[in-house]
């Protein structure tokens, strides 16, 4: 890996990659990145923690593992009536590819949070020694609830994709004779979410490489090149086009989720405060860009989009690839979309950061047991949402609005109150960490705010985003506890060694 250009910020400090640009990354001296096992312990004793797992990923590994958690292939194929309803052809494209620009200031940031406090315990670690020294442990109490509830809704979420991904497969096999009602879809997804809980209770890891592309072999180009790109066409119910558009970008927001996944494996990574910062911006773009080109060959692919949402089947990409490709050729690249639905979403299982008790490992198994069950449990009465239309972008609004706000409140410290205690890592935003963080923080204030919203003018009970009450009600409980009770016994992340023997720990300069 050669790169060129950049200097040193600080000669003290072990510096390996600096952003001389905002795209423009320099490595200097990756030789010397031996020995790292000592020097991520060491680190990590600076910050106030033990060392408690085994170093085995690889800097590979890492973002493969990153990678797969966002599943670009199931994740696109499971979130394209968002762009379908809320613009078209034109929503396909732009209305990935402009959030996915914004998302990248906020993995920019996350990596330089994650180089400079490579810890498992993650945001809310970065948010409580960010913070006020007084609202210290305020900041982090949010900052977990947060992230623990976009955690649980992704997990549900991604179950229940797979769910109608299976749905859709038996309807097209039976050729339209079977149809799952509500009541055999949940059973299905609490069948899922048992397996899961099941494996990721017993694995100790799970790696997963990042899933192939699927062809989309079509039988006639169905759109021209300009139709499918700038077509615009207003399917939400909304009068106002603008605002009808911002509705697409709930797909890729829900599929650009997860990458805090390189943070929580950090005590798990060899030379972690430069390999994780790599594996989130990897994984970012790499699933950002593979998604940009899916979502162009399904314009391309697709010749009417008022008959693909009026299609009988739960996914309209499940009707796309019918049309394209037949009944034999769609059951194939089907089954396979749901082999990678149903494994991406395995490995957010063991994703989940919760409190110390939730965290705590099984001794017979190295997994943590408990909050792999406080996640299934949780997703099976979250999965009850199922039984409503608007099932999907509830979740998807509520897994969205809650990671990224336990995203964004450890950025937006960076750049006010923990300006000046902030010590930069290997990777390091220099003069560029406020301008980018300021964008984004605003970008998160605005897509929660979209992310609210029902998909139509005219909601019916049924029809309704009901994930405003969801983050409502969390916040409600969370605030409730905190004033109630946590207050006075929640003071922020545990340490786990003192500062006498962290100080016994020798840190070589690379």
């Amino acid at each position: 890996m050669t790169h060129t250009g950049g200097n040193l910020l600080e000669e003290d400090l072990p510096r390996v990659l600096v952003l001389s640009s905002p795209d423009r990354y320099s490595v200097v001296d990756a030789s010397s990145l031996q020995d790292t096992k000592t020097k991520d312990d060491a680190s990590l004793a600076q910050l106030g923690h033990k060392s408690e797992f085994k170093r085995g990923f690889s800097m590979f590994e890492t973002i493969a593992f990153a990678f797969s958690i966002m599943g670009v292939v199931a994740s696109v194929s499971s979130s394209l009536e968002f762009p379908l309803v809320a613009g078209g052809h034109f929503g396909m494209v732009f209305g990935w590819l402009i959030p996915s620009l914004f998302v990248m200031t906020v993995a920019w940031s996350m990596a330089e949070l994650t180089s400079s406090m490579p810890t498992s315990a993650g945001l809310y670690y970065f948010a409580a020694k960010l913070a006020p020294e007084r609202h210290s442990a305020l900041f982090s109490w949010i900052t977990a609830w947060a992230n623990i509830t976009g955690q649980v809704f992704l997990v549900c979420s991604i179950d229940y994709t797979c769910v109608q991904m299976i749905s859709t497969a038996t309807y097209v096999g039976s050729d339209g004779s079977v149809e799952l009602p509500p009541s055999a879809i949940y059973g299905i997804l609490v069948a899922i979410l048992l397996v899961h809980g099941v494996v990721c209770s017993a694995a100790t890891r799970v790696l997963l490489a990042p899933p192939s592309l699927p062809s989309f072999v079509c039988k006639r180009n169905e759109a021209t090149t300009r139709d499918a790109i700038l077509l615009f066409e207003n399917n939400t119910g909304w009068s106002n086009n603008g605002w009808g558009f911002l509705l697409a970008f709930t797909a890729p927001m829900w599929t650009l989720t997860g990458y805090d996944s390189a943070v929580h494996i950090a005590e798990e990574v060899s030379g972690a405060s430069v390999v994780a910062p790599i594996a989130i911006l990897a994984s970012v773009r790499g699933t950002a860009s593979l998604g940009l080109l899916l979502m162009i060959a399904a314009s391309f692919a697709t010749a009417s989009i008022p008959a693909l949402l009026a299609s009988p089947l739960p996914m309209p990409m499940g009707q796309l690839f019918l049309d394209a490709l037949g009944k034999n050729g769609m059951l194939a690249i089907w089954g396979f979309i749901i082999c990678v639905q149903a494994r991406f979403s395995c490995s957010l299982d063991n994703a989940l950061p919760g409190s110390r008790k939730w965290k705590q490992m099984s001794p017979s198994t190295g997994t943590p047991v408990n909050s792999v069950w406080f996640v299934m449990g949780s997703s099976m009465l979250i999965g009850l949402l199922g039984f409503f239309e608007a099932a999907f972008a509830s979740m998807a609004g509520a897994s969205v609005t809650g990671l990224y706000t336990s995203y964004a409140i450890p950025i937006a410290l960076r750049i006010t109150s923990g300006k000046k205690q902030f010590v930069p890592g290997p990777f390091s935003l220099g003069r560029w960490a406020t301008p980018i963080g300021t964008i984004a923080t605003a970008w998160v204030l605005f897509i929660c705010v979209i992310l609210v919203f029902p998909g139509g003018a005219e909601p019916t009970a049924a029809s309704m985003n009901y994930s405003v009450i969801i983050i409502m009600g969390v916040f409600a409980f969370a605030s409730a506890s905190w004033v109630f009770s946590a207050r006075r016994w929640f003071h922020g992340p545990v340490k786990t060694i003192g500062s006498a023997a962290a100080s016994e720990i020798e840190v070589e300069k690379l």
